[in-house]
């Protein structure tokens, strides 16, 4: 089995753990939630308008991140959208792809490309919004790609951080971190753990 830092020497000239010291805390209301982004069926969503009654799932992605995509002997994250989204659906909870690249919008990651991306690699069903200028990165300290943050029904942060434990198989995760938090969170119960590491590529802002 390929191991996971095999992973990160792949990425490693684009790829970086996410260190900051400013970020959103656990119990802290989602910020931004009132600008509107283009999502890839052309209307305009803002995050008030993804989320449901059990809360909200973001997941800060784009279209080129091993991490994401995926790359020789790893699947990426990106194949377990759709799977999160239909869970995070029948949990009354809504979700919403973000991609904040404004540094690679000619490169891949504008709205056009972002639309194919999700048609060809079966995440079409997903909001997939394009965030100007990174704006509602910087409002999350978003740092990587993927870098997910889970909200409940009064739009209070409850989990952040990685999707599960394992990148480059779905078949070996050993701890769904995310999944747990949405049935959790759908279930009144705690979330254990509330936080855990995003690892991915660095979010290209301009500046």
């Amino acid at each position: 089995m390929r191991s996971f830092f095999l992973s990160l020497a792949i990425a490693a000239s684009t790829c970086v753990f996410a260190q900051s010291t400013e970020t959103l805390s656990i119990g802290d209301a989602a910020p931004a939630t009132a600008v509107k982004m283009a999502d890839i069926s052309g209307s305009q969503y803002s995050l008030s308008d993804v989320k449901k009654q059990n809360g909200l799932l973001v997941v800060f992605s784009c279209n080129g991140c091993p991490f994401v995509v995926g790359s020789e002997g790893s699947e990426g994250w990106e194949g377990r959208y759709e799977e999160l989204r239909a869970l995070a659906d029948g949990n009354n909870i809504g979700m919403a792809l973000i991609n904040s690249n404004e540094a690679k919008r000619e490169k891949g990651d504008d709205l056009k490309s972002m639309k194919v991306r999700a048609e060809e690699h079966g995440f079409s069903n997903c909001k997939y919004l394009l965030d100007v200028n990174s704006t509602v990165a910087n409002a999350f300290y978003a740092r990587t790609t993927p870098h997910v943050y889970l909200f409940d029904g009064s739009m209070k942060l409850v989990y952040k951080g990685a999707i599960d434990d394992n990148v480059d198989d779905s078949k070996k995760v050993k701890e769904s971190y995310l999944k747990n938090a949405i049935k959790n969170l759908a279930a009144g119960k705690k979330i254990k753990p509330e936080e855990t590491k995003p690892v991915g590529c660095s979010i290209k802002r301009v500046g």
